[in-house]
């Protein structure tokens, strides 16, 4: 999704109450809201896949699982945001009574758009890294075969990247294995250009 600034400054509490009564979703952080573009078929076919898969393999094992509706504060820095798949194993904890704000997720998915991939694997991620709970950060592209996944290893991140039908996506901090094929079942990658498969 590609994020416009609305030039204003509010604090955190004026932007959640004009984000649980919006239509549309918006990002916020350092007192300015960022409206949120709407997803391609594309991107919601991938993030759709990889919740079903982590749903069916995640099923009794004490880990919840949100599509992006559920919104992640980042406490060290204020950011507020949509990741396109969240795990939280353990209790999930969330900031005030309404429990629309996670606060510490396992392992974030974001699927990434020409205009969303440069601020995903950057700004977004260093935000992201002053998660404690964070373990796992899994970047999925829609218009190429091509996964990144990044796990924490102590004070460092370790990339292993995908790009293989066969490959499998191994997600150890959550004991979840998901194909490349699964991950991208309904997007078919023909050279340049991406058809989606009918039926």
């Amino acid at each position: 999704m590609t994020a416009v600034a609305v030039k204003d400054i509010y604090t955190p509490e004026a932007y959640l109450a004009l984000e649980r009564k919006a239509t549309t979703k918006s990002e916020y952080v350092n007192g300015e809201i960022y409206a949120m573009a709407g997803a391609s078929r594309e991107h919601n076919y991938i993030a759709g896949d990889l919740f079903g898969e982590l749903r069916i393999q995640l099923r009794g094992r004490g880990c919840a699982l949100f599509m992006s509706d559920m919104r992640v504060r980042i406490s060290a820095t204020g950011l507020y945001t949509y990741p396109d798949v969240v795990v939280a194993c353990g209790k999930p904890r969330f900031e005030g009574a309404q429990s629309d704000v996670l606060l510490n997720p396992t392992v974030i998915f974001e699927v990434l758009s020409p205009s969303t991939e440069a601020y995903d694997r950057g700004a977004k991620f260093a935000h992201y890294r002053y998660l404690p709970s964070l373990q796992e950060y899994v970047l999925v592209a829609q218009d190429r075969m091509q996964v990144d996944h990044y796990a924490r290893m102590g004070n460092q991140w370790l990339l292993t990247a995908y790009n293989k039908p066969e490959e499998i996506l191994a997600l150890p901090s959550i004991e979840c294995n998901l194909p490349l094929a699964e991950i991208y079942a309904q997007v078919e990658l023909a050279g340049e250009g991406l058809d989606v498969k009918e039926g």
